[in-house]
């Protein structure tokens, strides 16, 4: 009976030992639901794993709180973050528009707050903006933010829930510029306001600067001409214990300082959204163009 208990012991030891080596073998890497988000993912990944040992698994995530949450227990220990998120919808700020200044603080209470550790940004600013169609962008004489304001009531707006709710969204800009009292709000996926806009099924929409598909629908961009969004510069964060366990792997992250632009992004969200590209090929052929994998 002993004999037969220390080998059920001894097993038990070995498979714990092989899970805790697999296990510690793996990045879990989370982003948001959008392609931009994708494609960071697959950015940091590939990066990670034609360099290291390491496998990497990449899972996706709703909104913002989702995959923040995700991060602080340990669920996932990296994902593509942006500053201005950061510091409007996680940190309830606004004050701050000085994008070193934004960076230096969340970064500060980040690690503090939530043992979270900011990697360095990547390079582009990807800010929140309204996007109208040509048609409508000419029929109301439509240039600024504060241009919308007026006609808003005359308009209808599609966007992403996690835009009507958070407080560096629609609240934010109408606590600023006031008006947007559109005549119709509709909540959507992410994915289908482009095609929603084309279909006129509404006038005006939330997006991002380096959105591929501004270029695909050929959407009139409008200037935040009282500068009430922040910046949103993208950036790996870290868990704090992965990254104290694997500080080869925030080394090699650091590779990605400032090397995207806005136009190289768009671009990359456009070949995967318009022209059906897959989200790792895009990265990879970044990768290679830019010498970081062979």
């Amino acid at each position: 009976m002993k004999k037969i208990l220390s080998i059920v012991l001894m097993f038990v030891i070995v498979m714990s030992l092989t899970a805790c080596g697999a296990e510690s073998n793996v990045v879990e890497i989370g982003h948001k639901n959008f392609t931009e988000q994708r494609v960071l993912a697959q950015l940091f990944g590939t990066l990670i794993e034609e360099n290291t040992d390491l496998v990497v698994n990449i899972t996706e995530f709703g909104g913002t709180n989702i995959v923040f949450e995700a991060l602080k227990s340990g669920e996932i220990s990296i994902y593509p973050a942006y500053t201005g998120t950061a510091y409007g919808a996680i940190l309830g700020e606004s004050e701050l528009k000085d994008p070193d200044k934004i960076y230096d603080y969340v970064k500060e209470v980040y690690k503090k707050d939530f043992d979270v550790e900011w990697g360095l940004p990547v390079g582009f600013n990807n800010t929140y903006t309204f996007a109208v169609r040509n048609e409508i962008a000419e029929e109301y004489n439509l240039k600024t933010f504060s241009d919308l304001s007026e006609v808003a009531n005359e308009l209808t707006m599609i966007a992403t829930p996690e835009f009507i709710e958070r407080a560096d969204g629609l609240p934010g800009v109408i606590e600023t510029y006031g008006g947007f009292d559109f005549a119709n709000l509709k909540g959507m996926d992410p994915g289908l306001r482009y095609v929603a806009i084309e279909g006129k099924k509404g006038d005006v929409m939330d997006a991002f600067s380096t959105d591929g598909k501004l270029i695909e629908f050929d959407l009139t961009i409008l200037e935040d001409d009282k500068g009430f969004f922040p910046p949103y510069y993208a950036a790996p964060i870290f868990n704090g214990e992965f990254m104290r366990n694997n500080s080869e792997v925030y080394e090699l992250l650091l590779k990605f300082d400032d090397i995207i632009t806005e136009e190289t992004m768009q671009q990359m969200n456009y070949k995967v959204d318009t022209l059906g590209e897959n989200e790792k090929d895009v990265a990879v052929e970044f990768l290679k163009e830019n010498g970081l994998i062979n």
